[in-house]
């Protein structure tokens, strides 16, 4: 898939098959994480791939719907980078990206990881010194939603706003 249709293509996705997603796929999308760009290249980010169905069950304290993914990648930033948070979402979107590029659906899920994020951090074994910025849920998608988006002419601006 051409890097243009995926980003057209990308949708939030929250209805999954519960069919597994190959270990060679996952390697990919976490590799295209990993090779975002950040800030002073400092790479603050380190992820969990969590493949098994219990594991998978016992991140749905995050949203039910989670537990009928292929996979999940939790991202693990290192807050002493100044540009943690944005180099852990170029991450993010890339796994997104590649993802949608490889036929699978995924969802970027912040705010309901955050509100549980120690008890997720105790699930997966993350180190106290370290933040769990989002789960991203990977999988065959059951459900791929509409979205309406604003038309590129209501956005855009030629040399001032």
């Amino acid at each position: 898939m051409e890097t243009v249709d995926a980003i057209r293509d990308r949708r939030s996705i929250r209805q999954f098959t519960g069919k597994v997603v190959p270990r060679s796929d996952l390697q990919t999308i976490v590799d295209c994480g990993r090779l975002a760009a950040s800030g002073s290249n400092r790479q603050p980010w380190e992820f969990v791939v969590v493949t098994t169905r219990p594991m998978l069950e016992s991140l749905a304290i995050a949203g039910a719907w989670i537990a009928k993914a292929g996979a999940v990648v939790a991202v693990v930033m290192d807050t002493s980078s100044r540009w943690w948070v944005e180099d852990g979402a170029a991450a993010i979107e890339n796994m997104l990206l590649a993802s949608v590029a490889l036929g699978y659906g995924a969802c970027w899920v912040e705010g309901d990881a955050l509100a549980r994020e120690e008890e997720l951090k105790r699930v997966l074994g993350v180190p106290a010194s370290k933040r769990l910025m989002a789960l991203v849920p990977i999988g065959v998608a059951a459900h791929v939603p509409v979205v309406d988006k604003k038309p590129l002419d209501e956005v855009l601006h030629w040399e001032k706003y």
